[in-house]
């Protein structure tokens, strides 16, 4: 490291160095603490509107059809269970037929390089 102005700085805790580093430490902090504000200003009213009428809608289908809100949960949970495995209502074909299977290993094959130069 250069010493500056005949004073060699290498020797204590903090250095140039170290000084920049916490100083880009600091900003991206900050950075991200203003992100992280923004983006929940923007999103949270609609989030709570999405909850509300999604209240809305579950209350108004038990009082419909006639269903425990606790038996509607029970079959909405199994519901997201079956989605999240990639069962779907209306399905035009099967998600891992031949062509689905390609498209995927493809996929992993093509981006296979790029993980390793990122390791």
């Amino acid at each position: 490291m250069a010493c500056r102005n005949g004073c060699c700085c290498s020797s204590g805790p903090v250095n140039e160095d170290n000084a920049r580093f916490l100083l880009l430490a600091l900003f991206i902090v900050v950075y991200l603490l203003c992100g992280a504000a923004v983006f929940s200003a923007l999103e949270q009213p609609k989030e709570r509107e999405a909850k509300e009428r999604w209240t809305q809608r579950f209350e108004h289908f038990s009082q419909k059809y006639n269903l425990s809100k606790k038996d509607l949960k029970n079959f909405l949970r199994k519901y997201e269970e079956a989605n999240v495995a990639g069962i779907r209502v209306d399905t035009i074909r099967p998600r891992w037929d031949f062509s689905g299977a390609f498209y995927f290993v493809g996929t992993v094959v093509s981006t296979i390089g790029e993980t390793e130069k990122h390791i």
